[in-house]
């Protein structure tokens, strides 16, 4: 029970990486806020965290809405006391080549992944701050190397570095760590987007991201979720403004 009776936010967990985050936490002893912007993933996370013996609450919410994201957290606050932990997971693809992509491809993905985590990062930190307590993890990822057909995303992932570093300056005085998560190929549902966007069938595509493996074999949300858990737990107080880059060696 390394976070045991901690009070988490995941972002974007109603499926995928985040749900996977969602109820490793509330395994290790969390609360859990389940929040997504679709309602009825929200809800079948949080429902099979509470079958699962554990506490949570699914509340929808659009990450790049200011009015919803602060709605969003108080409610965790009214529904549990406190809140201690924030994982800034929630994210979109608009994969295309630079001369294809459109305006709106560019703003969507910057607005989810920057616009997103500055909003609950800066409402959370406003009950952190006072309790002298607090964990952040943002989500990065090895696409923020440069990949080709995601300037978008990997910008607003290489955006989320800077983000981490500063915000581990600016609020390690008071207690609370700020670190991020890179994670490489994991199998999910947006993975196998890409596999139909690249036109390459999904069996295929994990397959020659295995062979890019030092440990020969692809990531799994599970992969992620137990990263995540290291970095929120206090066997990590003393790290802080760090990317853990979680992708098989490559």
């Amino acid at each position: 029970m390394r976070v045991k009776d901690r009070v988490a936010i995941i972002t974007g967990s109603g499926r995928g990486i985040g749900a996977a985050t969602a109820a490793r936490l509330a395994e290790e002893g969390a609360k859990v806020t389940v929040t997504d912007i679709h309602a009825a993933n929200c809800e079948e996370t949080a429902e099979q965290i509470r079958k699962a013996g554990g506490e949570a609450i699914a509340v929808p919410c659009d990450i790049t809405q200011r009015d919803q994201v602060e709605a969003m957290v108080k409610k965790t606050v009214d529904t549990f006391g406190r809140l201690d932990i924030l994982v800034n997971n929630a994210g979109i693809i608009r994969d295309n080549l630079v001369y294809k992509m459109t305006e709106e491809d560019w703003d969507m993905v910057m607005n989810v992944h920057l616009k997103g985590a500055f909003y609950a990062s800066q409402i959370a930190q406003t009950y952190m701050v006072p309790q002298r307590y607090g964990k952040i993890v943002n989500f990065s990822s090895t696409s923020a190397l440069g990949n080709r057909g995601q300037l978008n995303y990997s910008t607003a992932k290489a955006g989320l570095q800077g983000f981490t570093r500063t915000l581990a300056i600016e609020l390690g005085r008071y207690n609370i760590n700020v670190n991020a998560v890179a994670p490489g190929f994991i199998e999910t549902d947006m993975t196998k987007a890409t596999a139909e966007r690249m036109g390459i069938d999904f069996e295929d595509f994990v397959k020659h991201a295995a062979e890019q493996s030092l440990i020969k074999r692809t990531g799994k949300p599970i992969d992620i979720a137990n990263a995540v858990l290291f970095l929120v737990s206090e066997e990590s107080s003393f790290i802080t403004g760090q990317v853990l880059y979680v992708r098989g060696g490559i």
